[in-house]
């Protein structure tokens, strides 16, 4: 009844469509001849009935079209389906009473971002973390440089010199940030030697692959704070070679095991290149979320239906392995307890 129009007054008491649940989703299997139209706009307007409606027993997970699958019938009439996956229950955050006592507890090199969403970091490339003012970025980052201490060697670059700056002081990791004696330029081309450096940390490691293809590397990552505050402003030289050992790193560190963790208040083309942005498989936006804040991180992606919860800290996650669904998660990053005077 709450497709109206959109299949003209047509329902499954009048037999022109049936709807058969499954372990991972359900299907809405038409009969044909039917006087609707399959499309995307049916496909999506089911989606918001459906998702409001199975909320919060389960989270349907939104498809960027229409999903079609073929059914194992020989009946010419009811041999497609559009289908519906979903996950069980609804995004669940983490509070976690005592940092240091959880990062020692969690088994290496597991992330745990939600209840039942951990990441496993030997199948990361790249994060990104993308929100506005306020929303929570810093405190996010704060979780991960934690929770990456034990698992991997940090390059901290913090244009800010604010809270990644107060946490490498508390464990004693050297930070790259600007100081008031130097330009802009300045500071990006000491950025850029260490991407260097790391670059060159690729290749060895490349070579050694080479010879040994099951060598286990230490994980090496390089967290940048407020990406977009370094290309704003930069000599065009300088940002040109920023922007190329970018997506350097981003593109051969994978097999090497080395990361790229990326935070600004948005990811257009301006704050890093799009080779760079197709390289990143953790995708996380927070705060505001409507079209236009996720049109950089989720270009293909339309929020109206999903269901995300107010609060700080929360918005959307795509984790692209083989593990996690492709699809896009809401999001409500764990809630933790750490040292006065870092956040």
């Amino acid at each position: 009844m709450a497709l109206g129009s959109q299949i003209q007054g047509e329902t499954s008491y009048t037999g022109s469509f049936d709807v058969k649940v499954k372990d991972d989703g359900f299907l809405f299997i038409p009969r044909l001849p039917c006087s609707y139209i399959i499309d995307n706009d049916l496909y999506f307007k089911i989606f918001l009935i459906a998702n409001a409606c199975l909320y919060p027993r389960y989270t349907l997970l939104k498809q960027n079209s229409a999903y079609f699958v073929p059914l194992d019938t020989d009946d010419i009439h009811t041999q497609r389906a559009l289908f519906f996956p979903w996950k069980v229950g609804i995004s669940q955050r983490l509070v976690i009473p005592d940092l240091d006592f959880w990062v020692a507890s969690i088994p290496k090199p597991q992330i745990p971002i939600m209840e039942n969403l951990t990441l496993n970091y030997d199948k990361v490339t790249s994060i990104a973390i993308a929100g506005n003012s306020g929303s929570g970025k810093s405190y996010a980052l704060t979780y991960f440089l934690s929770m990456l201490k034990p698992i991997s060697d940090l390059i901290i670059v913090d244009p800010k010199f604010d809270t990644p700056s107060r946490w490498a002081r508390e464990n004693k990791i050297p930070v790259i940030h600007q100081q008031h004696n130097r330009s802009k330029s300045d500071f990006v081309s000491e950025i850029n030697e260490a991407l260097s450096q790391t670059l060159n940390i690729i290749y060895k490691r490349q070579k050694i692959l080479y010879e040994n293809s099951e060598h286990q590397f230490t994980h090496l990552t390089i967290v940048i704070d407020e990406v977009l505050a370094l290309s704003e402003g930069t000599n065009k030289n300088i940002k040109d070679s920023f922007f190329s050992l970018l997506a350097q790193i981003a593109l051969l560190g994978r097999a090497t095991k080395v990361h790229l963790l990326l935070v600004s208040q948005r990811f257009d083309y301006q704050s890093i290149p799009v080779s760079v942005r197709e390289q990143l498989n953790v995708l996380i936006q927070i705060g505001n979320i409507n079209s236009k804040t996720v049109q950089f991180l989720f270009p293909d992606l339309d929020p109206e239906g999903i269901v995300i919860p107010l609060g700080k800290g929360t918005g959307l996650i795509q984790v692209i392995d083989n593990e996690h669904p492709f699809q896009v998660l809401p999001l409500l990053c764990p809630t933790y307890y750490t040292k006065k005077g870092i956040l």
